[in-house]
């Protein structure tokens, strides 16, 4: 028997939270599917809901194979769902499909992408129509993220344009997501303003062509926002940071910026509607927003995440993103990697809290065949 190894998380009705590397017979493809060797597939930040859901990180041990943290009783009982349940983990990757259905024989040996839950595992079946094919020369290494970062930073801009902003702005916008976002700006002419909180990030963005780069660890930090808001007049803003006063500060500064150019004065702000956009949850603590309401009454704060955009733009518009950043995966879509693990590898406790981290440039790349 052919074996399949995968990564699974599961929460016991014990309160624990136990991953491991599992084994199941490998899948056989049905008529219309393929069976994928996945090569490449990344650690994201939207993984880590399922990888290390609601585990205490301070809790991490390693015990008889398994990597096991408590579960906070508190949240026990939103678990109920997914208790004793082995749930494999890995939202994309890509890979050589090895086998087919009748219906698919035309993707034999073909290196493809896909999205669609567990991924960190040796064998993947999936539908051939839900594969991006890749151009000829491509590597399953280059196309391991081709779905969550890439369609997040298009759907962006594509947002921008459906909700009548011209401008943008962009927090932890030194990760590989905020660098595709800078470069695909630079393409189709959208003014892009980028918020990080490093110096070496400030010098990485520059030297890739941004050319608004806001330090948010420096002093002048709203007037360096809101100088870049008058040039730009940005709206629209995506915070992946989810926490703390960042969303608030950007709104603020939004607001000077569109008091400069007031000709009269109203009590209730400008009206201009800003909007943030919360994508991420690198900060996990409350959403802050200044007590005097410094930035008017056209405003809003809301969630964004990237499989409702698609529905709502439908498959048309989906497959012209799809087709751009297959074309475009080794310029503007390429990322990059600090550390490549095998399954066993990345089941350490050392990796483990680095994903527990969440820090901009660490990005971790797992092939379950290596």
């Amino acid at each position: 028997m052919s074996i399949n190894k995968q990564i699974t998380s599961t929460v016991t009705d014990q309160g624990k939270l136990e991953i491991a590397i599992t084994e199941s017979k490998r899948p056989v493809p049905k008529d219309d599917e393929v069976l994928i060797q996945v090569e490449a597939t990344p650690i994201n930040p939207s993984d880590l809901g399922l990888l290390l859901g609601p585990g205490d990180i301070n809790t991490l041990e390693a015990k008889d194979s398994k990597i096991i943290m408590d579960v906070p009783k508190a949240i026990m009982g939103a678990m109920k769902p997914r208790l004793n349940k082995p749930m494999p983990v890995g939202n994309e990757g890509s890979g050589i499909v090895i086998q087919t259905g009748k219906n698919a024989q035309e993707l034999m040996g073909k290196v493809v992408s896909v999205v669609g839950g567990g991924m960190y595992s040796q064998y993947r079946c999936m539908p051939a129509a839900s594969c991006l094919v890749m151009n000829e020369g491509t590597e399953p290494r280059d196309c391991a993220s081709s779905f969550v970062n890439p369609l997040t930073a298009l759907a962006m801009v594509e947002t921008m344009k459906m909700e009548g902003h011209t401008a943008l702005i962009h927090t932890a916008a030194a990760s590989n997501l905020g660098q595709m976002l800078v470069k695909i700006c630079i393409d189709d002419g959208v003014q892009l303003i980028n918020i990080v909180r490093k110096l070496e990030h400030v010098d990485l963005l520059k030297s890739i062509g941004a050319k608004f780069v806001c330090n948010s660890s420096d002093n002048d930090f709203m007037e360096q926002l809101t100088s870049a808001i008058t040039e730009t007049k940005a709206t629209l803003a995506f915070d992946a940071t989810g926490g703390g006063e960042l969303a608030g500060k950007i709104l603020t500064c939004m607001e000077s910026a569109a008091r400069k150019n007031a000709t009269e004065y109203s009590p209730y702000g400008s009206t201009d509607h800003k909007q943030v956009y919360i994508y991420g949850a690198l900060n996990q603590s409350a959403i802050t927003l200044p007590n005097n309401r410094s930035f008017g009454m056209y405003w809003g704060i809301g969630g964004f995440l990237l499989t409702p955009f698609l529905g709502k733009v439908g498959f048309e518009k989906m497959g012209k993103m799809q087709a751009r950043v297959a074309n475009e995966i080794q310029t503007t879509f390429a990322s990059t990697y600090t550390q490549e693990v095998n399954l066993e590898e990345a089941l350490t406790i050392d990796s483990l809290m680095v994903y527990a981290k969440q820090a901009t440039g660490e990005k971790f790349l797992i092939n379950p065949n290596g």
